[in-house]
């Protein structure tokens, strides 16, 4: 086994790892070129390109803990492969409509509210698969090499998506996407697991309710890993208030390009990518609570800035730096966060666990994501970015008073 580079001596998780950074570099594209079809395509308003990005995290609040449920009660190869394969399908109707030119905002939403609840499933079996990909030992390095090629992608991925939006339209652009779950999905079914990766016996007894109630008292059961998640559901609340008003303050007040807000977002990549190379040593220097909370308090000091940010050079330098520090924080954080959680979860409530937060989480970026538009569209763009500010420095506070600066990993 290479020593400096343990990881390569397991297949299964190199495979995993290469799929993932597929759909991921797709995905990034997606995440500029959707809103420029609702912005410049269809005309949307601030609240309603809210609505549009707040469709596809809908099915998380509806359906989050039965996804965690039936992750438990199933292989999760399986699951991960037809997610895949049927984004892929979902997401190439998108172009199908416009090169029709019947595509709308009902239209667009529908299809992205699938998107989303087949992404669902996708999210919360991801979550589960990488434990039985390499020994527990290694689940922390596992996530940051994960993290490290989503930040690869979410670096160069905007960027690239700006300029294919500009040359080709946003909706062909999403087409790239398409093709990128396809090829995920085929390169996971080549996937061997370490350890198999057996669903629980069907003699078992199952009790829905109880099952779902077992998953939230594990998240919130104690004075550590509640806080943690608590404040978490925070943090995503007023990442989807800045992240809506971020895009239509950028668009419409700065008057940026796509192919702009392409580039500040790609920095953000580069944040990211530093943030996952760096992620172990920030782990192992400071401990898992003290990591956690100074990245905690990181975002808000970068987002600081947008609010601040006027239509000219120094303007768009300050949103680079702004989305630079917020890919740091996120890079530095996700690793240790999931290896802390993975390490003190016990194998039958992996799926549970990542769908109960999930659920949650993505209930509260989409109430974000609908109030920002609201904010904007009636408040003001800026103000609405500086209620999402204040917000980042409440969880912050919150999270760095708790119990949680004593977490640590389990043995």
């Amino acid at each position: 086994m290479n020593r400096r580079w343990p990881l390569l001596g397991y297949p299964a998780f190199v495979r995993f790892w290469a799929a993932d950074a597929v759909s991921m570099a797709g995905t990034s594209i997606t995440t500029v070129a959707l809103p420029a079809i609702a912005i410049f395509t269809l005309g949307a308003s601030d609240s309603e390109v809210g609505l549009i990005n707040a469709a596809r995290w809908l099915p998380y609040m509806l359906l989050g803990l039965l996804a965690g449920v039936f992750v438990d009660r199933h292989r999760r190869k399986p699951i991960l492969v037809t997610a895949d394969l049927a984004r892929g399908a979902v997401l190439a109707l998108i172009p199908l409509f416009a090169a029709l030119d019947v595509l709308s905002l009902p239209l667009l939403i529908a299809v992205v509210l699938v998107f989303g609840a087949l992404s669902l499933g996708y999210d919360a079996a991801h979550q589960s698969f990488p434990p039985v990909l390499v020994p527990t030992a290694l689940l922390t390095p596992a996530w940051a090499r994960l993290e490290q090629s989503s930040a690869v992608a979410s670096t160069g991925g905007p960027a690239l998506a700006g300029f294919l939006v500009q040359l080709i339209s946003a909706p062909i652009a999403i087409l790239l996407d398409a093709l990128s779950y396809l090829i995920s999905g085929l390169v996971l079914l080549t996937v061997r697991p370490l350890v198999p990766d057996v669903a629980p016996g069907k003699d078992i007894p199952r009790n829905l309710r109880a099952e779902i109630r077992d998953g939230l008292a594990w998240v919130y059961r104690d004075r550590t890993t509640g806080p943690l998640a608590v404040t978490g559901h925070l943090w995503f609340v007023f990442q989807g208030i800045i992240s809506t008003a971020y895009t239509v303050f950028a668009y419409r007040t700065l008057g940026l390009s796509v192919g702009a807000v392409g580039v500040t977002l790609a920095i953000g990549g580069v944040g990211s990518v530093i943030g996952a190379t760096a992620s172990g040593w920030v782990g192992r220097r400071m401990g898992v609570g003290p990591a956690i909370i100074f990245c905690r308090w990181i975002t808000p000091f970068g987002y600081l800035l947008i609010p601040l940010a006027g239509d000219n050079t120094l303007g768009f330098a300050m949103l680079c730096v702004s989305q630079f520090a917020f890919g740091l924080s996120i890079g530095i954080d996700s690793p240790i966060e999931m290896g802390y959680r993975q390490s003190v979860t016990p194998s039958h409530l992996l799926g549970r666990m990542h769908a109960t937060l999930r659920s949650v989480n993505r209930t509260s970026l989409t109430v974000g994501l609908v109030l920002g538009g609201l904010l904007a569209e009636h408040l003001g763009r800026r103000e609405a970015l500086w209620i999402g500010v204040a917000g980042m420095v409440l969880q912050a506070v919150l999270l760095h008073r708790s119990q949680f600066r004593h977490a640590r990993l389990s043995d």
